[in-house]
């Protein structure tokens, strides 16, 4: 086999990992979230900062638009003079908590997506979300990290590599999305 193929073969078994049933919990939160009005916020650092925005940008056009309920979705990964004052100013750990702080309102949902688990914005959102009594839902990588046991929801990719746990979070973004766009 080639590279390609066998990345594609590695990729399949690894999509054939997601728990399908915490997918469907997740639609039904994120449904919950749009036909309350609540605000949906989501955050990740690296390729999980492209997921957030990504997964954001197909909330509020693709599931919204034309459409007479609508999502409240932001990627607080997208205020780039935001992230850098806070990471300059006071530091990189609360780029998300500290916009959340501003925003955020019991019911709310936080999605918070970490390959790892384990980086330390990703967690004090969460953590923070927690304690105002939003909703949160993990998309974790590897073991989970500290992220599966803090969600209230986390929905895990239970693979070592970094590629194709990011490329899995996409999937299940797509399946979220995709639902809102195709089956509703």
């Amino acid at each position: 086999m080639t590279f390609p193929e066998l990345y594609k073969q590695d990729l399949i078994d690894t999509i054939g990992k997601i728990d399908m049933n915490k997918v469907n919990e997740a639609i039904a939160w994120f449904r919950d979230a749009r036909d309350e009005g609540r605000s949906i916020f989501v955050c990740g650092n690296g390729g999980s900062a492209s997921t957030a925005s990504h997964f954001a940008c197909d909330m509020v056009k693709g599931a919204s638009y034309k459409r007479d309920k609508r999502f409240r979705i932001q990627a607080l990964t997208d205020s780039l003079p935001t992230l850098t004052a806070y990471s300059n100013d006071v530091s990189y750990d609360v780029v998300f908590a500290e916009q959340l702080k501003n925003f955020a309102r019991p019911g709310d949902l936080v999605m918070a997506i970490s390959g790892s688990g384990n980086s330390p914005n990703v967690l004090r959102a969460v953590e923070y979300a927690n304690s105002a009594g939003c909703r949160t839902i993990g998309l974790s990588g590897r073991d989970g990290g500290k992220l599966a046991a803090m969600s209230q929801l986390n929905i895990q990719v239970p693979v070592p590599h970094m590629g194709r746990i990011e490329d899995a979070h996409m999937i299940v973004c797509h399946m979220i999305g995709y639902y809102f766009m195709d089956a509703e």
